[in-house]
């Protein structure tokens, strides 16, 4: 029978009514959607000056699609509820997403959607005439239900296309039935979509491309015959259990065959695009239309992922030419912001290679530069860090007014705000919001979206601790408009709760590096005494944890711990994605685990040395996924620097993880066997001293259970005592099902208090 402190037996009856106060966080009210953030949108910008959202009808029966003029604020209901009915049904349909026709006279509409590993990215789709009465129309013919992706209209907006099972289709608005485009889809042979890794770690989805002038489809291709199969065991949906197979590659193993073909929109014979390589040793994880329509810009990459070429591949004959190329000696990741300018004459592009006049490398930290789509000449080189600071992003590119925005930090890694970037001599300007109020901190974390003109944009702008406020501004003086969200309710909410002090600080890393991080105190905290602390660890390349945002993960569980009495403390250490150069995100390459261990014992040992309040007995650490690796990582690793340790589904052998993750941070296992067994923490399972609770759904396809077992086997074939804790069928985010991340906090916190006692001392 699961155990719970006294603490734990009193946060569950609260939640079943006792009384408590709106100071007090417990389990049920950090995972009871209390504290959410009001939502926006989805919003798409109409024009210069108007842009259309989703907003709940007067009696929340449905979403409903208004227009609002970005200025006065004017609304117009474009699609109100009455216009989602449908003949011999009920309820109207549910909006969760929509698209306008180019002529703006129809509308796609996306509902009745099933989760596809992460994301909704299956379901129903609809078109939607704007100016008549009519019912919406379903698209599909007799395909079944709820089966149909990433429909998009035609160039003309006569026709729509979306995959179904796995092959292309196009429908007619004028037809009766769609056009099958492609044959032969199977489990096996995907067509316009990707296989389980394509998504998972390039983010590929929506795999097909109209031509501009609507006559052609691009499209991905993925054969996966030959890939191994992961067979993961569901014993709750009957008496005798099912086996759910998943094809996954792991490192060192085959891969699907990847490649990208055009195929007229009446079906007929494909031309392949003749990218060099084996294509099971090859990716091709983007792919676009130069607006010309004669080529496809292709982003190729060696199994290595160390070399980067973009080729244009004639779409009518296949052959393929060099357009631009880096080489990096650890990876090179994929491009996220490549942008046409100049009618396809000129793109932006991100990098973390700064360029000569003349093309040659002469740095390696992230900046801005325009291609020639001929690939002759960087036509403006290296826009951002020389001046100060790392681009994340571009965000939009104003060509009448010869700027360009690209989001950054002039000098605060945990920080992301706007700049304007001159195309002539790149001169800087940060853009600051005025006269802000001397009450409210200024946001630490700004998201814009910008208006076709470059004139105004969507902001989102929130700190940490402070919830999100999204507005209209004028760019580039970011002067107010119209607020659109301010989440006053959540705020007052948030007011009331009891909280001590948090601030970000710096620390020395190993090497001498300084490492960002964050503090939260207990209410009451007193510094003349000792107290426990609990690190939250991430450390890999996929996520930064220390950001002056609201938007972070796993807030309120530590603004919990922190009312328990612990401080709660969060470090980023290098190979984290933080806004401070190529050599710090690149750091980890071949050293997962090992690099990130050294960052964190010597940023440990140094606030014991700064701050005599931090009792080192009762030290105790946690992380999820990779964070779950650097939680037993330091627990194996350091032995004696933590009295316990909370790891969340984690990678325990990073030879059972997949191939494009895994091999591009760490190689090839079959050519680096070391590497993999240095960078894996079971290697040092046999060093545990802690107390160490595991915790892993046993339906996660990303990181399977078998990381978890595996470790399991070492720590009892070394006689090492743990705990663990098996959520049935939950995925890689537990949190399916009545009450789960309400039950996995509270098994944390009450493992936290059992094994590391709160309070000071």
């Amino acid at each position: 029978m699961q155990r719970f402190s006294a603490a734990v037996l009193f946060w569950f009856a609260a939640s079943c009514g006792i009384a408590q106060t709106d100071a007090r966080l417990d389990a049920r009210r950090i995972t009871s959607g209390e504290f959410t953030a009001q939502r926006f949108g989805p919003a798409r910008w109409l024009d210069g000056g108007h842009y259309a959202t989703l907003e709940p009808a007067a009696d929340r029966g449905a979403l409903e699609l208004i227009r609002y003029d970005a200025t006065t604020g004017a609304r117009e209901v474009l699609v109100g509820k009455a216009r989602l009915a449908l003949p011999g049904r009920a309820a109207p349909l549910q909006i969760e997403d929509y698209e306008f026709s180019p002529d703006r006279t129809r509308l796609l509409l996306f509902t009745e959607s099933e989760r596809v590993w992460r994301q909704n990215t299956r379901g129903e789709y609809y078109v939607l005439e704007l100016g008549g009465t009519a019912a919406p129309r379903r698209l599909g013919g007799t395909l079944p239900k709820s089966t149909l992706m990433f429909a998009k209209w035609s160039p003309d907006g006569s026709r729509v296309a979306y995959v179904s099972q796995n092959d292309l289709y196009v429908e007619a608005l004028a037809a009766d039935a769609p056009t099958r485009v492609t044959t032969g889809g199977s489990p096996t042979l995907i067509h316009g979509t990707f296989d389980w890794v394509y998504e998972e770690e390039f983010d590929c989805r929506d795999g097909f491309r109209w031509s501009p002038d609507g006559q052609r489809l691009a499209f991905w291709q993925l054969d996966c015959s030959g890939v191994g199969e992961f067979l993961m065991i569901d014993n709750l949906s009957d008496r005798y259990s099912k086996v759910v197979p998943v094809q996954f590659p792991k490192a060192g193993t085959t891969n699907s065959a990847c490649r990208i073909g055009v195929v007229p929109v009446a079906g007929g014979d494909v031309v392949w695009m003749q990218t060099p390589g084996d294509p099971r040793e090859t990716y091709l994880p983007r792919m676009e239309w130069h607006p010309k329509g004669e080529e496809l810009m292709v982003q190729w990459l060696p199994r290595q992922q160390n070399h980067l070429v973009v080729y244009g591949a004639d779409a009518k004959t296949g052959a393929v030419r060099v357009v631009h190329e880096e080489r990096d000696p650890a990876y090179v990741d994929v491009r996220e912001d490549f942008r046409w300018v100049e009618q396809g004459e000129r793109f932006f592009w991100t990098s973390d290679v700064a360029f000569t006049a003349d093309g040659v490398p002469k740095s390696r930290q992230c900046g801005t530069i325009v291609w020639d789509t001929r690939g002759k000449q960087v036509l403006v080189t290296h826009l951002a860090y020389t001046r100060g600071f790392d681009v994340i992003d571009v965000v939009h590119a104003d060509l009448e007014r010869g700027q360009l925005y690209v989001s950054g930090s002039p000098d605060n890694a945990t920080q992301k705000h706007l700049a304007q970037v001159s195309l002539e001599g790149g001169k800087t300007t940060w853009l600051r919001e005025p006269a802000a109020d001397p009450a409210r901190p200024a946001p630490g974390w700004e998201e814009f979206s910008v208006s076709p003109d470059g004139a105004l944009a969507i902001r989102t702008a929130s700190s940490f601790g402070v919830p999100p406020v999204v507005s209209i501004v004028r760019l580039p003086s970011l002067a107010p408009v119209r607020t659109l969200v301010d989440n006053r309710a959540l705020s007052a909410r948030w007011e009331r709760v009891e909280k001590g002090r948090a601030e970000f600080f710096q620390v020395p890393g190993a090497d001498g590096l300084t490492l960002d991080g964050w503090v939260l105190y207990p209410p009451g905290f007193d510094a003349q005494k000792r107290w426990p602390v609990l690190f939250h660890v991430y450390g890999e390349p996929a996520s930064q944890t220390v950001k002056d945002t609201w938007l972070l993960g796993h807030h309120l569980f530590h603004r919990w711990v922190a009312q328990l009495g612990y401080v709660v403390v969060s470090i980023d250490a290098r190979g984290t994605p933080a806004p401070k150069g190529r050599d710090w995100r690149k750091a980890l390459y071949q050293q997962i685990g090992v690099l990130s261990t050294a960052d964190w014992q010597h940023a440990v040992a140094a606030l014991q040395q700064r701050h005599t309040w931090i009792d080192p007995t009762r030290q105790a650490v946690w992380g999820w996924s990779g964070g779950g690796a650097m939680t037993l990582n330091l627990l194996f690793r350091c032995p004696d620097l933590f009295a316990a340790g909370m790891s969340v589904a984690p990678v325990t052998d990073i030879g059972l993880y997949d191939t494009i993750y895994q091999e591009r941070y760490c190689g090839d296992p079959r050519q680096v066997p070391e590497v993999y067994r240095r960078c894996s923490p079971v290697t040092y399972a046999a060093d545990l001293k802690a107390h160490l609770l595991l915790v892993h759904g046993t339906g996660d396809d990303n990181v399977h259970f078998q990381h978890s077992e595996r470790l399991f086997d070492a720590l009892v074939a070394a006689g090492k005592l743990f705990e663990y804790l098996a959520y049935p069928n939950r995925t890689h985010s537990i949190h399916e099902g009545k009450g789960t991340r309400q039950h996995l906090y509270a098994a944390l916190a009450d493992f936290l208090q059992r094994r590391v006692p709160a309070g000071p001392r």
